[in-house]
């Protein structure tokens, strides 16, 4: 066993390792440097491809369109983004108009049975 000295001379020793360290720390450091390479190579597009959600009924939207897409026809071949966005835009325009709507009418009168 090697004895290392410290700052302040004192003899240390350094920690057990397990028998197991060597081989995980050769594939270890490969696989979170692939892990890493992929994640990095993703995460920017994955930020580009979506705008920030900015309220409830848009993450309600979005969430329904990710829901949607796989299922929803395509007859004219847009791809899966446009359906995607299409979905989300009908979703925000129906949450739109129920919020109008809601506005519009008169709250409604509790009356009592006598």
């Amino acid at each position: 066993m090697r004895i290392i000295l410290s700052r302040s001379g004192l003899p240390r020793r350094p920690l057990p390792r397990p028998a197991f360290a060597g081989p995980l720390l050769v594939f270890g450091v490969f696989g979170l440097g692939i892990l890493g390479l992929g994640a990095a190579g993703s995460t920017p597009s994955l930020a580009q491809s979506e705008p920030p959600i900015r309220s409830a009924e848009d993450a309600f939207c979005r969430s329904e369109a990710r829901a949607q897409v796989f299922s929803a026809p395509d007859p004219l071949n847009l791809g899966l983004r446009e359906i995607g966005r299409r979905i989300w835009a009908s979703c925000m325009e129906r949450t739109a108009n129920g919020k109008k709507q809601n506005k519009k009418q008169k709250p409604h009168k509790r009356r009592r049975h006598r």
